[in-house]
């Protein structure tokens, strides 16, 4: 099972980052994006507030939610 982890992000965000520190701790690793290159898809996406987390699960597909969300973080290591 393979799982990638995006986020898209501005600098000096400060949900931005609590969900870097909330996946540090957790051990989780993903990848940075700069919101602004992506803010055509973002909207299309229906985000409202960033972080944009997507989390790709090569068995479980995609899922994806905007803002700092604790309780799906701890859902990514189950």
């Amino acid at each position: 099972m393979t799982k990638t982890i995006t986020i898209y992000s501005r600098d000096n965000c400060v949900q931005c980052n609590a969900t870097y520190r909330a996946l540090d701790k957790a051990d989780i690793d993903y990848t940075v994006e700069d919101a602004d290159q992506y803010r055509d898809m973002l909207e299309r996406e229906g985000c409202r507030s960033l972080p944009f987390v997507v989390v790709h699960d090569s068995v479980d597909g995609e899922e994806s939610w905007s803002g700092f969300r604790p309780d799906l973080i701890s859902k990514i290591k189950a």
